[in-house]
């Protein structure tokens, strides 16, 4: 799950302006409240998945109202919100709403949520991995130049750790086990080739499933787009705003975790 940060897709303030920011106009080109509901849909089954390996009773009310509390898709998409505005700041968005809001970028949009749902189902996302290993050259070049514009297996790498260690804090904290910073990060960097091998092949089998339906040329068009300085700041900033709802996801989790364990009160 934490490896699902941004899937080719992609400043809610205390006062409620009466006008959207730019940085708003941005999110809801790119259905940010469809995607927010997918992955609110992955974690809580992650979460599920979760008790069934650490709680001698598996999942209970208990637990499933936790997770209902931590992936509450208005908290996550204030969180994405704010930090997305933030390191956008005064970026230029008239360039990025033209691209989304032409058809091709509907049509993007369009085929990374569906794509995104429908890997939900364990067999169509063991199927869309397996066309990682099947592909074409020509296929796989083509995904791979979109893969490298926007930095996906590098960045996808970094906050899956980042997570996975904000989880371990949040289990350390909860009174889980004991462990010191040190060996929080010698433990979460041990995982660092799995989790590339794992982020790679989901990235290129969603990627690969997700654009398959356009037409010659267009992805070539995103790619340019995700290249230039406009997609550049989109991208920082998406990842800057996922990266931190899933940054404080993962420490809830371990947190909540730790003292379903020990049978606290939360």
């Amino acid at each position: 799950m934490f490896r699902r940060f941004f899937a080719g897709l992609m400043v809610l303030t205390l006062a409620f302006p009466l006008h959207a920011a730019p940085s708003d106009d941005v999110l809801d080109a790119l259905e940010l409240d469809q995607l927010l509901d997918i992955m609110r849909e992955e974690g809580v089954l992650y979460g599920s998945e979760m008790a069934t390996d650490l709680f001698a009773g598996g999942e209970n009310a208990r637990w499933q109202g936790i997770l209902e509390e931590i992936y509450d898709t208005s908290k996550m998409d204030q969180l994405v919100r704010r930090n997305f505005g933030e390191v956008l700041g005064d970026t230029d968005t008239a360039g990025i709403l033209n691209f989304f809001e032409s058809d091709l970028g509907k049509r993007a949009v369009s085929l990374e949520l569906s794509a995104r749902r429908a890997m939900i189902d364990d067999s169509v996302e063991e199927a869309a991995r397996g066309s990682y290993h099947t592909a074409e050259d020509r296929v796989l070049d083509r995904v791979t130049d979109f893969i490298q514009a926007n930095d996906l297996i590098e960045a996808n790498v970094t906050g899956a750790l980042n997570a996975s260690f904000q989880f371990y804090r949040g289990m350390v904290d909860g009174g889980g086990f004991e462990m010191s910073e040190s060996e929080i990060l010698s433990d979460v960097w041990a995982q660092e080739a799995e989790t590339r091998k794992d982020t790679e092949e989901w990235i290129y089998g969603f990627l690969m499933m997700a654009y398959g339906p356009l037409e010659d040329g267009d992805l070539e068009k995103y790619t340019a787009f995700s290249a230039s300085p406009e997609g550049r700041a989109l991208n920082r900033a998406l990842f800057a705003g996922f990266n931190a709802m899933y940054d404080e996801i993962s420490y809830a989790l371990g947190l909540a975790a730790a003292q379903q364990l020990q049978g606290l009160d939360l």
